[in-house]
């Protein structure tokens, strides 16, 4: 580096033109440098979410995340097993070391999860088996309000607001959060149940039961094709009637 100080020296214009011109690209360079709140950086860390409505947080310790984690356990390359459980909702949170690649540990992890769905109880919703993005922090919220029902605000925000954000270019995902979702309750009457001798999962079974519905086959009228399908209710709506005109009988 002799030759430079030389240089340096017996040219001083040249010098200083020189530490000029570095200044010059440091300062562009650091004012066009990037800063991201979520930098790009692939986690080995996969999440194993289980819903069971209705179900209690030690219910689903027991039922749900103590067969998880067990299941999940013995992958190799695990860093940190941790797990959350709340009123209907088991999640598992499986970390990798670093050196362990996070598609091949998915995939590991999807396959013990499927050995455990036949012991989850049947009430339990399938698993969900995803991978940790930082970029997938969601980056906007949209809050709608309106002088209404929440029924129906939420009818609106589903069928027109998030359909149409759906549609944009790059929306990963939508998620409606505190909406209201069309349901029937039904009141049952604690005397009858006693006096008929029935039980409420009987009656949720029998509520299940006639809301099946089972394909009746394809009729092809010419260039038409009529698919058929015919409800559980249906079915037993003969033997109703029958009953009733049997009943209607023996009243007179």
């Amino acid at each position: 580096m002799q030759w430079l100080a030389e240089i340096c020296v017996k040219r001083p214009v040249f010098a200083t033109m020189l530490i000029l011109s570095l200044v010059v690209v440091g300062l562009f360079s650091f004012l066009s440098l990037g800063v991201d709140l979520f930098p790009k950086v692939d986690f080995p860390t996969i999440t194993v979410t289980v819903l069971n409505p209705g179900a209690s947080p030690e219910e689903m310790e027991t039922e749900i995340t103590d067969k998880v984690e067990e299941a999940v356990n013995t992958i190799s390359g695990i860093d940190e097993l941790r797990s959350t459980s709340v009123e209907g909702i088991s999640q598992v949170f499986v970390q990798f070391v670093l050196e362990k690649d996070v598609n091949v540990a998915a995939q590991e992890v999807e396959n013990r999860v499927q050995t455990v769905i036949p012991n989850l109880p049947d009430t339990a919703k399938q698993p969900t088996v995803q991978k940790l993005d930082s970029d997938a922090a969601p980056v906007l919220r949209v809050v709608v309000s309106a002088p209404t029902a929440l029924r129906e605000v939420t009818e609106v925000a589903k069928e027109q607001i998030k359909k149409k954000i759906e549609s944009v270019n790059g929306v990963g995902q939508v998620t409606i959060v505190g909406g209201q979702e069309r349901q029937i309750n039904v009141w049952v009457d604690p005397d009858k149940m006693r006096a008929y001798n029935v039980t409420a999962a009987e009656v949720s079974a029998a509520l299940n039961i006639q809301n099946i519905e089972f394909p009746s086959g394809r009729l092809d009228e010419g260039q038409k094709e009529l698919v058929f399908a015919q409800s559980e209710r249906s079915r037993n709506l003969p033997s109703l009637t029958m009953s009733s005109s049997r009943l209607a009988g023996r009243i007179r």
